[in-house]
């Protein structure tokens, strides 16, 4: 059963990301696709829609693209991981027993739909991307500090996780779990399936 790991684009410049990067590589192949968040290069979108008139279809294709950069340097640090432009390219990868870094051009787009708001971002499109794989696992891998223990409308409200993200984590079948910057070790471990870390609270 696949999972899906999404790396935060605020671990961009994350001198622990190297890490996670090699844990995955190591000990996912044939199990895991990584949704690269958008971090600074998302970033830039929101800044340009700041500036001038653009309306949230072309934002939301610049945070896109964002993501994909994010990939990009992911792949750069670790070529180990295969770059998959489509949810049956992440398949392909998977059934070679490669992990994969989803590279979302297949979200752009031309109108307006339920995804070209920023109500929506990388955390919500990890479960629409699991929803897809029939993910058993969605986990996101954050740098803020998590709270012991919270429902997703009070990490939404604190913008842990995006707006939309309570709603949608409803509805997912597999299970959901946050991870906090250092917590490299406890995916590995659920990875390899070590006693006591076989499942991922």
């Amino acid at each position: 059963m696949s999972w899906v790991v999404k790396l935060g684009g605020s671990l961009a410049r994350d001198p622990l990301l190297p890490s996670w990067l090699g844990i995955i590589a190591a000990h996912g192949g044939g199990r895991v696709a990584v949704i690269p968040g958008g971090g600074p290069f998302a970033d830039a979108a929101r800044a340009a829609q700041a500036v001038w008139p653009l309306d949230d279809v072309a934002a939301h294709n610049m945070a896109v693209l964002g993501m994909a950069q994010f990939g990009q340097l992911l792949h750069g640090l670790c070529p180990a991981l295969v770059l998959a432009r489509s949810v049956p390219e992440i398949r392909t990868a998977l059934a070679a027993g490669r992990a994969a870094i989803w590279q979302p051009f297949e979200l752009l787009r031309d109108e307006a739909d339920a995804l070209t708001s920023w109500d929506v971002t990388s955390d919500s499109l990890a479960l629409w991307l699991g929803g897809r794989l029939d993910a058993g696992r969605v986990i996101l891998v954050k740098s803020c500090s998590l709270p012991a223990s919270a429902d997703w409308d009070a990490l939404s409200a604190a913008g842990i996780v995006d707006r939309r993200f309570p709603a949608l984590a409803r509805e997912t079948r597999g299970r959901i779990t946050l991870l906090e910057r250092g917590g490299a070790e406890t995916l590995r471990a659920a990875l390899c399936g070590e006693h006591g870390h076989d499942e991922l609270s």
